[in-house]
């Protein structure tokens, strides 16, 4: 009995006790459970029955489609299409490669044993340039495909990638500079964020595509790609540095006059204090903006950028798989669950690593 009443009820029992408290402690509690609990079933058992059991999975049965079943079969003949892109058919395995490239960067950099700057600079350096060489290909003795050829799920993966590891350093950047005590670089800095975070993605993006080239001379121009990846990231680095400024709003000034007492330097007060605390502050809404920005990539899809979302729908283009968008739309709505719940998962894993490194 000594042992029951000092050990306390596990997070788990909590919740069940809790549940059961709330959902089945009451007559009135237990009769809207009972109801709330026999639609989700029948909302379960009606999306199984279609999906799985009446569905077609293959095209040679498309014949059987329109019958109460899902139609996966304009999956099965569409997949390469929703996948790839306008990337030549016979390519499509350089574009598989180069998707599974970024994908393959993506997960090595989480490794803790990756989390070195000269390692993280080297896998990314090697990852995108990777990517490049399968992509565009001429490099390699193979086919030339220019970007306006690139899309689907490779292009999606390469902008969120680009975006990212550009706009989290121009984020800091931009932090340290409304910081600054200096006022012109504080002002540009503020001006700056302000500005762009006052405008729509979508207007950031199609100034960068549109309304750039006509004021720059045609050798400056550059690929319409990569100004829509400057864009984009520096639309990401003025919110996420707003992300850190509040990390760095946390710190208290006593542990930065500490150092100084130390005779610590300025970057040495920023690199081993401060840094460290801020990205530790800052990871929740850095996570966040992370999974925002790999949504936000099917917005290039108005621009021109044939990503894998303008893939899906130019999938069910066609008479013959117009009836079976829907199905279309699941497809791609689960790729997309899958990566943003790797990250949400993953961004999980670094709060309660660093909560058990505070112990």
């Amino acid at each position: 009995m000594a042992v029951a009443e000092i050990i306390p009820p596990s997070r788990f029992e909590t919740s069940r006790r809790l549940f059961l408290k709330r959902g089945f402690g009451s007559p009135g509690s237990l009769a809207i459970s009972v109801i709330v609990f026999v639609v989700l079933g029948w909302i379960a058992w009606s999306f199984l029955d279609w999906a799985v059991l009446r569905a077609v999975w293959r095209q040679e049965n498309v014949e059987a489609c329109g019958q109460g079943g899902a139609c996966w079969a304009v999956i099965d003949a569409r997949h390469r299409l929703i996948l790839f892109g306008t990337y030549p058919f016979g390519e499509h395995w350089r574009s598989a490669l180069a998707a599974l490239a970024i994908i393959a960067t993506v997960v090595l950099s989480c490794l803790p044993a990756m989390w070195q700057a000269r390692r993280l600079a080297a896998l990314w350096v090697l990852g995108f340039a990777s990517y490049y060489l399968l992509m565009e290909g001429s490099l390699l003795g193979l086919p030339q495909v220019t970007t306006d050829g690139w899309g689907g799920l490779s292009l999606t993966l390469f902008l969120f990638a680009a975006v990212v590891l550009l706009g989290m350093p121009m984020g800091l950047g931009l932090a340290l500079m409304r910081r600054s005590e200096m006022p012109v670089v504080r002002w540009f800095a503020m001006g700056l964020i302000d500005t762009i975070r006052s405008l729509p993605l979508v207007t950031t993006l199609f100034t960068a595509a549109v309304v750039v080239p006509l004021f720059l001379p045609s050798w400056l121009e550059g690929d319409k790609i990569w100004r829509v990846i400057i864009a984009f990231a520096l639309f990401f680095a003025c919110y996420q540095a707003e992300v850190f400024r509040g990390g760095f709003q946390a710190i208290p000034k006593g542990q930065v006059e500490a150092g100084k007492a130390l005779g610590l330097g300025y970057w040495s007060i920023l690199g081993r204090i401060v840094l460290p605390q801020v990205f530790r502050h800052a990871l929740p809404s850095t996570i966040n903006m992370v999974v925002v920005t790999f949504k936000e990539t099917a917005i290039v899809t108005i621009i021109g950028f044939f990503d894998i979302l303008a893939s899906g729908k130019t999938a069910f283009g066609t008479a013959e798989w117009a009836p079976y968008y829907i199905e279309v739309y699941l497809f791609v709505a689960a790729i997309y669950w899958v990566f943003i719940f790797s990250l949400g998962q993953y961004g999980e894993y670094l709060k309660r690593r660093m909560t058990l490194s505070e112990r």
